[in-house]
């Protein structure tokens, strides 16, 4: 069973996805993070953003991995956990820029499809059943006012010790918004048999909810 969340930052797709997960046994793939380490591997090698060759080479010279830690999914680069590194405001702004990279992008879909490829799974992303997992049982696309959206990343901020305004971050989502639906590669946009959730008024336990009945019902198909 292959689950696609997609959706714009911070509409609650990994959040969802890693509890949905969790309760029916699947594996979950954070593929944002995996752009977010790229990003970071970009950043601690002092590369520009938009230098899509060193950064291949950088990524194809180094590892990216998930590990389950005290009930939580861990990102690993190089056997280090950057969990944290990779959720700083200066990778925030400029992961977008690097996940618009045409070869990142491809290296990293190959590395997603073949995760998916093993195991019951749920992923979450921008591009997830229209490029990633095309032929995804279940799709979900997920929206949610900038608003509500800007406040959850401030409120999630403010646990990891990460400091931002809050006007700030609703700009921030808006501009990657606009980035994220007009990239030339694989744009964030619904796939034409997604259902649409709109989170803005729900609390996540809702959103698990609503999911959880739908892959249910598609099992029993």
């Amino acid at each position: 069973m292959q689950v696609a969340i997609d959706g714009p930052a911070s509409a609650g797709k990994s959040t969802v996805a890693k509890i949905i997960a969790h309760n029916l046994g699947y594996i979950y793939i954070d593929t944002g993070a995996m752009y977010r380490a790229c990003t970071l591997i970009a950043h601690d090698n002092n590369v520009d953003y938009g230098d899509e060759k060193a950064i291949l080479n950088l990524i194809d010279h180094s590892t990216i991995d998930f590990k389950q830690e005290d009930g939580e999914q861990k990102v690993y680069v190089n056997g280090k956990n950057v969990s944290i590194d990779i959720r700083t405001p200066e990778i925030t702004e400029n992961v977008s820029q690097v996940s618009a990279l045409r070869s990142i992008r491809e290296k990293m879909v190959e590395l997603q499809r073949e995760m998916a490829g093993k195991h019951d799974v749920i992923m979450d992303g921008r591009d997830i059943g229209t490029t990633v997992l095309p032929d995804a049982e279940v799709k979900i696309f997920l929206i949610a006012s900038v608003a509500s959206r800007a406040k959850r990343r401030f409120l999630d901020f403010q646990e990891k010790g990460i400091h931002q305004d809050l006007k700030d971050i609703e700009h921030d989502i808006e501009v990657r918004d606009y980035k994220d639906s007009h990239r030339e590669i694989s744009p964030l946009k619904k796939a034409d048999d997604a259902i649409e959730l709109d989170t803005t008024n729900l609390t996540i336990d809702e959103v698990v909810a609503k999911i959880t009945e739908i892959i249910q019902k598609k099992q029993k198909n």
